[in-house]
């Protein structure tokens, strides 16, 4: 379908004025869905008195999250003491989940659940405070979506590779790791996939689906943009957007979104494609929102680390395995899969670089290896493969914007 170019009203409208350097990011939106007849004109001195109500909730919310922080310390003290995992996916998810089923309004699920993520990461912090690498520096959608796993009472770390988190991840340097795996719109994450066939022993025990939103930044007006920097990737998303409303600028690739929001920042002329994040650091104009070619785009993100996930009944597990040269091994495989019934999220085959002509398989499948039907199909597979490895269950992961 063709869209309207940037002259007619399109639904991408310009956004002129700066967004004010130092505005928080990641913020939930707090607006009220009070229904109107409950909100009708009241006299402005009754304002007074609402306020004072709210005062006092707040005094009691604050209580009860230091009640709730007191809790969650003698908990970390029984953890130290079995030699526990403070970060547990699986717990907090269901603490999450409960909430979301119990939350009648007004206030939006997405605040609740961006609210109960910082109660959560911040109780976690007084049990021992963790340490998280990410593909940095910091406001790219990496780091956006850490934010979005783990809270922003986290010891993070910016790395500049995907093989760098890796190692910092395999000598327990930090202790997890947040890495790319796929994209709705480019697919696999080659660098990751052979990470996990040199690191096998690395495991998955979190996803983040996040909505990738591209959006253009500048500190100039749209008729003297000359150059557009950003990562491929995210060049690659936006193409038919960038060729059509600003054909004659320069696409420049660099290592990373945030670095073309600094470089947009730095040179005439220069606009970048980044997050909204990038633009509120680095004090850009976001000259046009949403540019991305896909209004599904989105990339999903593995957690790794060392510890096992526990089940939630809501959960997938992936798996990562060779098998023989031979006709039928691939078939043999999922038929494993159709006869237990259990449905295949994620396929993706990989060249193996040790042999000629070999490949690696990765697969996600609904369910957790304490299931049942799993460890049956596990050890079908094992039987069938040359090499298995399950690189984790965690749960399923609802998909953030």
């Amino acid at each position: 379908m063709a869209r309207k170019s940037v002259s007619e009203a399109s639904d991408r409208k310009p956004v002129r004025p700066a967004i004010p350097a130092g505005t928080p990011a990641i913020l939930p939106d707090f607006t009220a869905h009070a229904a109107i007849d409950e909100l009708a004109p009241q006299p402005i001195q009754n304002i007074a008195g609402f306020r004072d109500q709210i005062d006092s909730i707040d005094s009691e919310i604050l209580r009860l999250v230091n009640e709730r922080a007191g809790l969650a310390s003698h908990i970390g003290r029984v953890k130290n003491a079995n030699g526990t995992e403070v970060f547990n996916p699986a717990r907090e998810e269901e603490v999450i989940g409960r909430l979301l089923a119990a939350n009648t309004g007004p206030m939006p699920q997405d605040s609740v659940r961006a609210i109960y993520r910082e109660i959560i990461s911040a109780s976690r912090a007084l049990q021992r405070k963790i340490q998280v690498a990410f593909l940095g520096p910091e406001f790219t959608f990496s780091h956006l979506a850490a934010i979005i796993r783990f809270g922003r009472a986290v010891d993070y770390m910016a790395v500049n590779t995907i093989a760098a988190i890796f190692e910092e991840v395999g000598r327990k340097h930090v202790d997890y790791g947040v890495v790319p795996i796929e994209n709705s719109t480019d697919g696999r994450v080659v660098d990751t996939l052979d990470m996990f066939i040199r690191m096998p022993q690395v495991r998955i025990c979190s996803e983040v689906r996040l909505r990738v939103h591209h959006n253009l930044l500048a500190d100039c007006p749209q008729t003297e943009i000359r150059r557009i920097y950003s990562k491929p990737q995210a060049l690659s998303q936006c193409r038919n957007w960038l060729s059509r409303n600003i054909p004659n600028a320069k696409l420049m690739e660099v290592s990373s979104t945030a670095d073309a929001a600094r470089m947009a920042k730095e040179e005439p002329g220069a606009a970048a494609v980044a997050s909204r994040d990038a633009a509120v650091h680095y004090g850009l104009n976001l000259l046009f929102r949403d540019i991305e070619d896909s209004p599904h785009n989105e990339t999903r993100f593995a957690v790794i680390g060392h510890t096992e996930c526990g089940r939630t009944g809501n959960d997938k597990t992936a798996v990562m395995f060779q098998i023989p040269h031979s006709p039928g091994s691939l078939a043999d495989i999922l038929m494993v899969f159709k006869t237990a019934k259990i449905n295949l999220t994620w396929v993706e085959s990989f060249p193996y670089r040790d042999a000629r002509g070999e490949y690696v398989f990765f697969i996600e499948f609904e369910g957790h290896n304490e299931d049942a039907k799993v460890r049956r199909a596990l050890a079908s597979l094992r039987s069938l493969t040359d090499e298995l490895s399950v690189l984790g269950s965690f749960p399923i992961a609802p998909v953030s914007d």
